[in-house]
């Protein structure tokens, strides 16, 4: 009698329908900012400046790149999914400084002890995308990894239009702050279920524990606007600069 192996083989995770988490994410993006920001282009009232639309034109264009990569290798043309991948080196970098001009435009130096706490929403959003960036770069061809590090980054994406939908629609009453812990909550709850569901993956599955771990570090500070003397001197130093 041949002996048989106990050990089921996994089956590795299939990343071809990613392309709707991201289409997903768009329309959770214009519903969460709808009220702060389209719906003035209807009624007459914006007065917004350039650094705003700025930062939604190159937004944009990274969703339009996690919406339309995983449908290409769903298609199998991998080819054209490797040369439009490389606009990412263009476009992220024009990513992070859209946020920096954006967040320096729109805030007003009043005190300088604890102003370093203000830029860790932009610290969190920065590091944590350039970090899942270059690991999807240098495993860009182990799928595994780089899928999973691709989806970290919509995930990620999906905070700020998340939070705002929550605390301006759901909400019987806006709350910034509320909305952005039940956005949290309900994230973390979805990259557990990842963690869980791909507790028995042989490759990548280390990807969504790091994101994890770095998000709740950053939510730490945020939520508790902590703050050190030499992050406060940095961000008054920012904030003075004649950049917007």
């Amino acid at each position: 009698m041949k002996a048989t192996n106990s050990k089921k083989r996994v089956k590795r995770t299939n990343f071809n329908n990613v392309g709707y988490f991201a289409i997903a994410l768009l329309v959770i993006s214009i519903l969460g900012f709808w009220p702060s920001y389209f719906s003035k282009f209807f009624d007459g009232t914006d007065d917004f400046n350039f650094y705003y639309h700025f930062h939604l034109a190159i937004a944009l264009m990274w969703i339009a790149l996690l919406i339309v990569q995983p449908f290409l290798i769903k298609q199998k043309k991998v080819a054209l999914h490797k040369r439009i991948g490389k606009l990412s080196y263009i476009i992220l970098p024009l990513l992070i400084i859209s946020v920096i001009l954006l967040k320096h435009s729109t805030t007003h130096v009043e005190k300088i002890s604890g102003l370093g706490a203000s830029l860790w929403f932009v610290i969190k959003h920065s590091v944590i995308i350039l970090v899942m960036f270059t690991i999807a770069m240098r495993y860009s061809k182990n799928m595994q990894i780089h899928a999973r590090a691709m989806i970290a980054i919509g995930i990620e994406f999906l905070e700020p239009g998340w939070a705002r939908f929550i605390y301006s629609t759901l909400l019987p009453e806006p709350n910034f702050y509320l909305g952005l812990s039940i956005s949290v909550t309900t994230m973390y709850a979805l990259v557990f279920y990842l963690i869980i569901k791909e507790r028995n993956q042989s490759s990548g599955r280390w990807v969504f524990p790091l994101y994890l771990v770095m998000s709740i570090l950053f939510h730490f500070l945020i939520f508790y606007e902590i703050s050190f003397d030499f992050l406060d001197s940095f961000a008054a130093w920012f904030y003075k600069l004649p950049i917007t």
